[in-house]
């Protein structure tokens, strides 16, 4: 490697989060590391102090942080998108602007493990939940390592994969998600991404059994924001989605069709979605 070369970069997508950001890019410069690595932020317009804060880092740290911004608010995945693309590093890392990492080393780990596991595409860890106020909302008690394929993404199994947990190689054919109306069209754009890369790259995701970030649920956050019965349509949604634009074999379709039946059928019927109820039954059958 030569002295210039970017091992990881760090992608923070943001918006209103001026109670948070400090903490997040406090413990980006904190990482420990034996590689370089850049911290790319993209901020949607925000209408409070975000970009002001963001900036105040911006010139402390000098080279380290590139800041996008746009006069106008661009939703989430054209900013997402236009942070990855200015990604120089052989690594992307991911952590929205109102989460933050917990353990300085935590680069340095993924990275060394997908140096010497070249079957994995991500590397993942474990995550505490909290609340605004910094109250754990949840923590797993006994973390141990996991593997997650394709087929286990597919059939609804990601525990332990929150964004801001999410190390991945930076390749062109994961990225190619963002040419497709796929990533336009779905809500959890965080579940079709893990979904795509390991499905066009045969590689899998691990989960390393350490808590090394936070994930804030608040009101102001993208998907906590919104209520119950919104959040589920939009699941459904995403569901169908998923069925249609991926491959599996018949097996699975049969694990597919339960895991409708058990998440979704009773809120569909409920909501007197009959006919599209039909219609996804009938194309898992």
């Amino acid at each position: 490697m030569n002295g210039t070369e970017i091992t990881v970069s760090i992608c923070c997508i943001t918006y209103n989060h001026e109670k948070f950001i400090a903490q997040a890019i406090d413990n980006f410069v904190r990482q420990q590391t034996n590689f370089k690595f850049e911290i790319i932020i993209g901020d949607d317009c925000s209408t409070d102090n975000t970009l002001f804060i963001i900036n105040q880092f911006s010139v402390k740290y000098p080279g380290k942080i590139k800041v996008f911004t746009s006069p106008e608010n661009i939703g989430f995945h054209r900013n997402f998108i236009r942070c990855v693309e200015a990604c120089k590093g052989t690594y992307i890392a991911l952590c929205e602007g109102d989460d933050y990492w917990t353990d300085n080393y935590k680069l340095q780990k993924q990275v060394d493990f997908l140096k010497s596991n070249p079957g994995y595409v991500m590397c993942c860890h474990y995550t505490r939940v909290i609340t605004a106020d910094n109250q754990t909302i949840y923590a797993h008690p006994r973390p141990v390592p996991l593997t997650h394929t394709y087929h286990d993404l597919l059939a609804g199994k990601q525990d332990e994969t929150k964004t801001a947990t999410v190390l991945y190689r930076n390749l062109p054919i994961v990225h190619s998600l963002f040419l497709s109306k796929l990533f336009f069209n779905c809500y959890a754009g965080d579940k079709i991404f893990k979904l795509y890369a390991t499905f066009h790259t045969g590689k899998k995701v691990y989960v390393m059994p350490e808590v090394m970030s936070c994930y804030r649920n608040h009101q102001g956050g993208i998907w906590s924001m919104i209520n119950a019965n919104t959040r589920m349509k939009r699941m459904i949604s995403d569901f169908d989605l998923i069925i249609r634009n991926f491959s599996y074999p018949r097996l699975l379709r049969r694990k597919l069709l339960g895991l409708y039946i058990k998440r979704y059928l009773f809120f569909e019927l409920s909501n007197l979605q009959i006919k599209r109820a039909y219609n996804t039954i009938k194309y898992l059958l």
